[in-house]
Formats: C-alpha cells, sequence, structure tokens
C-alpha cells in the first residue's frame, strides 16, 4: 500500500501576522509550507524559529508580490521545494502608510496599494494556477486557491479609501479565478477576515478594544491569526468540493445587519 502523499502550500507574507497563523496550522495539518516574506528570514524571530524547528517541511523564499520576477521565482522555489503546489494562500498585504480623509486621498497610496493588494495577489494567482493546471490532480483536485481580503472590501472606512477599494477588487479576482478554473479542479475562495489582533492593527488597539466592548461584533473579541489559520486548513483539507468562489467571513458577525 503506497504511502499518502504530503501536501503542499504557498503562502505569501508568511512572516508574522495572519500569514505567520496560516503557516502554524498547515503545518500542524500536515503540509509542506514555502513562505514568502519581504526581508530575509531571519528579520522575523518567530518564523526563524518556526523554519529551524520544520526543517525539511517548511521552506522560505524572500520576494515582494508586487514585483514579477519575485513572484515568478517564489513560485519556482514552490515547485523546486516540494514538487508541486497543492494550495495557494495569497495573504501578502499592506495598509496606508497614513489614514487619510476620502478627500485628502493621495494618488501615490492608492498606487501602492494597488500594486500589492490587488495587482500582486491576481498576477500571483495567476502564476500558480498556470503550475496546477499542469500537474496530476490529488484527492480529485489540481489544487486550491485562497485569497485573504478584508471586511473593508464591503464595509466602508472613508480614511482609508485606498484600503477599502484594493480589498474590494479581490473580491472580483476570487471570482474571476473560480470561474476559470474550475474545470480544470481548480477551487477558489475568498476569506475575509474582521479586527485580527496583528502588527497591523496594533496601532489602534485601543479604539477597537472600545468598538467590541460597545458591540461591534457578536463575538465580542478581538480575532486571532490562528482563527484565520484554522479556516484556511477547513478549505484547504479537500472536503468542500461542491463549492468554489465562496466567502468565508471571519469577523466575529461584525458585518450581520440588525435592527
Amino acid at each position: 500500500m503506497s504511502e499518502k502523499r504530503m501536501k503542499t502550500a504557498l503562502v505569501t507574507g508568511a512572516t508574522r501576522g495572519i500569514g505567520f497563523g496560516i503557516v502554524e496550522a498547515l503545518l500542524k495539518e500536515g503540509f509542506q509550507v514555502t513562505g514568502v516574506g519581504t526581508r530575509p528570514a531571519d528579520s522575523y524571530p518567530e518564523f526563524s524559529k518556526l523554519l529551524a524547528e520544520n526543517e525539511g517541511r517548511l521552506c522560505f523564499v524572500q520576494g515582494n508580490i508586487a514585483n514579477d520576477s519575485d513572484r515568478k521565482n517564489a513560485v519556482a522555489a514552490a515547485v523546486g521545494n516540494f514538487g508541486r503546489i497543492d494550495l495557494l494562500v495569497n495573504n501578502a498585504g499592506v495598509a496606508p502608510k497614513v489614514r487619510a480623509d476620502l478627500l485628502e486621498q493621495t494618488e501615490e497610496s492608492m498606487d501602492r496599494l494597488y500594486e500589492i493588494n490587488t495587482k500582486g495577489t491576481f498576477f500571483m494567482a495567476q502564476e500558480t494556477a498556470k503550475v496546477m493546471v499542469a500537474q496530476e490532480p490529488l484527492d480529485g483536485l489540481r489544487g486550491t486557491i485562497i485569497n485573504v481580503s478584508s471586511v473593508s472590501a464591503t464595509v466602508v472606512s472613508t480614511n482609508r479609501a485606498d484600503y477599502c477599494i484594493s480589498k474590494a477588487s479581490i473580491s472580483m479576482i476570487t471570482k474571476l479565478l473560480a470561474s476559470r478554473l474550475a474545470s480544470e479542479q481548480i477551487l477558489v475562495y475568498e476569506i475575509q477576515p474582521g479586527i485580527i489582533r496583528s502588527d497591523m492593527t496594533s496601532g489602534v488597539q485601543e479604539k477597537y478594544d472600545k468598538l467590541f466592548e460597545d458591540g461591534i461584533a457578536l463575538i465580542k473579541r478581538w480575532g486571532t491569526p490562528e482563527d484565520i489559520g484554522n479556516a484556511v486548513c477547513v478549505l484547504a483539507e479537500g472536503r468542500l468540493q461542491y463549492t468554489t468562489g465562496q466567502v468565508l467571513y471571519l469577523d466575529g458577525g461584525m458585518t450581520i445587519q440588525q435592527l
């Protein structure tokens, strides 16, 4: 009897915050993982420790998904490391450096968020999908793509127009990919995190602590990177093969409309 093949994943923005939680969860589920980060691995102490503890199962490649050659290098490295890519988690993204009123929004900030959050996400998925289409199915699938966006894809913040627009674009990217790739045995999903405790939200902790107290979400706590990682594993395990293009809201019930 042949040994069951270990699945492989490529995770962008893997070295901290939500991405780090995703990598941890996938390793626990038995995946082999290639993580992508913009700086050298030793710039991220927690990730470096995880890398050392999972030698042979976790690999790192430095790159910025806004850059075409970096995207191609990351995909090639993932295939070189483990032979195939069963799962892409398109998690890398940035917030605006300055939260500016809609009427003060700058083109420079819009361009930066578009390059990474929108264009980078799309072309990383495109590059990975080409690999997935060419590989043999495993457990009925050639691959799964999960795009991590935000509740800001639908919830308006007039002091973060650039961010909201860049994340809303990911919703359409997900639908387009799902439509094109279903016939290739590749499933595509979107995860919309709500308020997640990470370095990206550390500067607004007091604000959101108060909002949770006031009932901004039905589940009155911060979300965690572990919450996102667990959700990725649910979608990645391949047991929902009659679904594609769906959105999974991980926001503690924040976006449920109530009277």
